[in-house]
């Protein structure tokens, strides 16, 4: 073997070795403020919008290139046309959709990635596709400002699609989304609680911020009580996982709206507060109601 090719596979390896596997990471928002609407931009909003400053390190580099240091406003988007990870617009106003199909077992680093792509990408470029992260990638924890809240703004249909030059694909594509949206919209009384309607049913989706375990041990309490509800004629049909935290779903009366149900959410908000207190082992009802709970979740990653 000549010198050129020794060389070029030990170079070769040694890039292979520089990008280490992204480590899997359960609770990918945790440390962020509002970590629970960060999982309901990823996991359960349709159409959803929120403004972040990212503030850039000196010496970052992604694919090869220098990314300008310094703050920089980002658009997060829920979803961007053909799965899209983000879009550099021609005014320079960068989107990252939060739902996509990049996915290194790390959703944060995911997204990081997908926003630094952007940034150094030329305006007017959609990105169609990311390099996977890797554990060298930045986490959105080491790109946010600490304590940056995150303010989602729900919206009817996928309208912040279209830039100020939209072609008719793009409006065609537009139309034919809002044609299948669901419905939904953020139910006061409660953080990150969202009304949806499908199918001629209705639902509060309630995504909970303490860890899965410690909220789920909290909600059976509450259901062996029978104080797990919204009231009359509203079930609680389950729960799901999502991002490490627990999203328990009510069921609700379908001609109902969002709104109509923000006293009874806030009153049920409490006694899950004051349940999260409540030390000691689990009776043997509260564990029976548990059961149930697990028996009847699913996950999503």
């Amino acid at each position: 073997m000549g010198k050129a090719s020794r060389k070029k596979r030990q170079a070769t390896g040694s890039s292979e070795q520089k990008a280490r596997r992204a480590p899997f990471v359960a609770r990918p928002f945790e440390g962020l403020a509002d970590e629970s609407d960060w999982v309901a931009m990823r996991e359960i909003l349709p159409a959803a919008t929120a403004t972040v400053q990212v503030v850039v390190p000196e010496g970052l580099q992604i694919s090869g290139r220098d990314v300008p240091a310094g703050e920089r406003e980002v658009t997060l988007v829920s979803v961007l046309p053909a799965a899209m990870p983000a879009v550099h617009r021609d005014t320079g106003e960068v989107l990252v959709a939060l739902q996509s199909r990049t996915s290194s077992g790390d959703a944060s680093r995911d997204v990081a990635q997908a926003i630094l792509t952007a940034v150094v990408s030329e305006p007017g470029t959609s990105i169609n596709s990311v390099r996977p992260a890797t554990a060298d990638t930045p986490r959105l924890q080491d790109l946010l400002p600490e304590g940056q809240r995150l303010k989602v703004e729900v919206h009817e249909d996928f309208g912040f699609w279209l830039g100020e030059n939209a072609t008719e694909e793009q409006k065609a594509a537009l139309q034919e989304m809002n044609d299948t949206a669901v419905p939904m919209a953020r139910v006061e009384g409660a953080p990150s609680a969202f009304w949806c309607h499908m199918s001629g049913r209705s639902y509060i989706r309630w995504i909970l911020s303490q860890d899965e375990d410690t909220a789920l041990e909290a909600l059976s309490r509450l259901s062996a009580a029978g104080e797990h509800t919204l009231g009359e004629d509203t079930d609680l049909l389950g729960a799901f996982r999502a991002c490490g935290l627990l999203v328990p779903v009510i069921e609700v009366d379908p001609q109902s709206k969002a709104d109509a149900h923000a006293d009874a959410l806030s009153q049920l908000q409490a006694r899950y507060m004051k349940a999260l207190e409540q030390g000691g082992e689990l009776t043997a009802e509260e564990r029976r109601a548990r059961n149930g709970l697990v028996s009847r979740q699913v996950t999503l990653r």
